[in-house]
């Protein structure tokens, strides 16, 4: 046994607006390991002053570091702030090659990784017979299909809610800027002024774009012979609400990528 793997593991997953750590036992075991514990770090601010305070209950200790990234300043931010402060850490920046998933596209090395982290964590949540629908819910969608044999075979994009609020407001002449941290709470369908028809639109507007692409998904993999329904995870800001609104089928597992990025390193 590699002595790193004595190390507690902090899993990372770097997105596009937040930093989420995620404190793992250096025993994690078999099968699919939640985190201790989490922290989240707003890119926008750059700041990693909270990180030392978080890593208080190992600070005696080396920890093993493995970063998943969709953003690469972020990530470089992060990398030189161990180097300063963290210096005896082994730290290991995961790509498609580092993971046991099988990719059924011509690049997986472009595609993003936390897509790909998520498919891996499904793959040990999903009934054995089952093909997985793995619905991020962040700055971008993604909804991604993984088969019945555990391959991931690809999927959708399109703008969260936040982003698409943006561009309403900076694409028109008067529509206003409105506030999306309230987004992650349900809308009512009929808005009765200007904000909350946004509101409205952007709210059920991705539900249903998540809805109907579950729906094709599943109904592709019935064309290629696989009759079972799949199994549905949500993750993400919004992935609890909209998993509710899903029905019986969808289930939020809210650190999935973070889960996702610890079986990586252990080669499951």
């Amino acid at each position: 046994m590699s002595q790193t793997r004595l190390f507690p593991l902090i899993a990372v997953d770097v997105g596009n607006a937040r930093t989420k750590l995620g404190r793992f036992a250096a025993d994690g075991g078999a099968g699919l390991q939640e985190p201790e514990a989490v922290l989240a770090v707003d890119n926008a601010t750059g700041a990693l002053d909270g990180v030392a305070e978080w890593l208080e209950p190992i600070a005696a200790s080396r920890a093993r570091w493995s970063i998943g990234s969709v953003n690469r300043p972020a990530a470089t931010r992060l990398i030189d702030w161990l180097r300063a402060h963290r210096p005896d850490d082994p730290v290991m920046l995961l790509s498609a090659s580092d993971l046991r998933l099988k990719v059924a596209l011509a690049r997986p090395d472009m595609v993003g990784v936390d897509r790909l982290l998520d498919a891996l964590a499904a793959n040990h949540l999903r009934r054995p017979d089952r093909p997985a629908v793995v619905v991020d819910v962040g700055t971008a969608i993604t909804v991604d299909l993984v088969s019945a044999d555990g391959t991931f075979r690809g999927g959708a994009i399109l703008p969260g809610m936040a982003m698409a609020a943006r561009a309403l407001h900076e694409f028109t002449d008067l529509l206003p800027s409105i506030e999306t941290s309230d987004l992650t709470t349900q809308s009512a369908a009929v808005g009765t002024s200007t904000e909350s028809a946004m509101r409205s639109g952007l709210f059920w507007g991705a539900v249903g774009a998540i809805r109907e692409l579950v729906g094709q998904m599943t109904a592709a993999e019935t064309d290629r012979g696989y009759a079972a329904e799949p199994d549905v995870f949500l993750t993400g800001g919004a992935g609890l609400l909209v998993a509710e609104l899903l029905g019986p089928s969808a289930r939020h597992v809210p650190q999935l990528t973070l889960s996702g990025v610890a079986l990586a390193v252990r080669g499951d």
